[in-house]
């Protein structure tokens, strides 16, 4: 009778049938998910944020407004437990702040807009009839997008990341939505500075370089930049930094000092044998060669 049972679970999964593979893992059989689970963590700027989803796949369905996601009611955003994101820290999205802590990831996919909910219940999971609004961590509305090509498994990814941003993107068929996450950097960056350069008795040369190159390249104050980058570079210089101060210098439009800290830096980097570095400085004061 074992025998028998086993053959017709086996014989069933294999043409994909989902009720069929619970069943047979219910017996004790290992079979491949219907959806597979995917966890992710992105860092950004100085945050992580984790997601945790099942991916269903098309399988020759329709998706939105079709065979699996109907338009108009909340959907879970995936398959079988609760899509969360889990945040390390408060993070700012479309404007409101969001406290660290996880979230279940519900929407509302309609033709031309869908609705996004961060939900504090994050074990609704497919019970979306028990779905309340008073729940509700935020909620806010976005325009899908066409993709060009077709994305047969449903995707949960990051893209576009910056410093302190990056977006979130729910890919499935031929639709695309996504919004951003910011998450706050430089306080926290500055507030370290102050207290580690600022207020430091014993500043390293790496502290003064990290320093200085936060400062120009957040365009902050260019003076006290290259004053630190100068004590990165005073007693024993690296062609990093002092391709790192030279920058400093044309950026304040100091192009000939520029150019003779650049030279410095190309004999070090031949000396180390880096040919990015020789290059990258060979190419700077080419461009500002023309601007003295």
């Amino acid at each position: 009778m074992k025998k028998i049972l086993f053959s017709m679970l086996l014989s069933a999964a294999l043409l994909g049938g989902t009720a069929v593979t619970v069943q047979a893992q219910q017996q004790g059989i290992a079979m491949p998910a219907a959806s597979p689970l995917s966890t992710l963590t992105q860092e950004i700027g100085l945050s992580n944020v984790a997601v945790s989803y099942s991916r269903p796949s098309k399988k020759g369905r329709s998706v939105y407004g079709g065979d699996i996601v109907p338009f108009g009611k909340v959907w879970r955003t995936g398959a079988n437990n609760s899509t969360t994101l889990k945040f390390s820290d408060e993070v700012t999205i479309q404007g409101k702040k969001v406290p660290a802590g996880e979230y279940a990831l519900l929407t509302i996919p309609a033709q031309n807009e869908w609705t996004i909910i961060l939900y504090k219940d994050t074990k609704l999971g497919g019970n979306v009839a028990q779905y309340k609004q008073e729940n509700d961590q935020l909620r806010f509305t976005v325009k899908p997008q066409t993709n060009p090509r077709t994305v047969e498994t449903f995707t949960i990814n990051f893209a576009n990341l910056k410093a302190n941003s990056a977006d979130l993107e729910i890919l499935w068929d031929k639709t695309i939505a996504s919004f951003t996450i910011e998450a706050e950097v430089d306080s926290k960056v500055m507030a370290q500075i102050q207290e580690r350069v600022v207020n430091g008795k014993e500043v390293s040369p790496a502290l003064y370089a990290a320093a200085a190159s936060y400062y120009a390249e957040n365009n902050k104050d260019m003076k006290q930049a290259l004053e630190w980058m100068k004590k990165a570079n005073a007693n024993d210089p690296k062609f990093w930094n002092l391709h790192a101060q030279a920058k400093i210098q044309a950026k304040m439009k100091d192009y000939k000092g520029a150019v003779k800290t650049a030279e410095q830096s190309i004999e070090l980097a031949k000396k180390a044998s880096n040919d990015d570095y020789v290059r990258m400085n060979e190419k700077a004061i080419a461009e500002w060669k023309k601007m003295k």
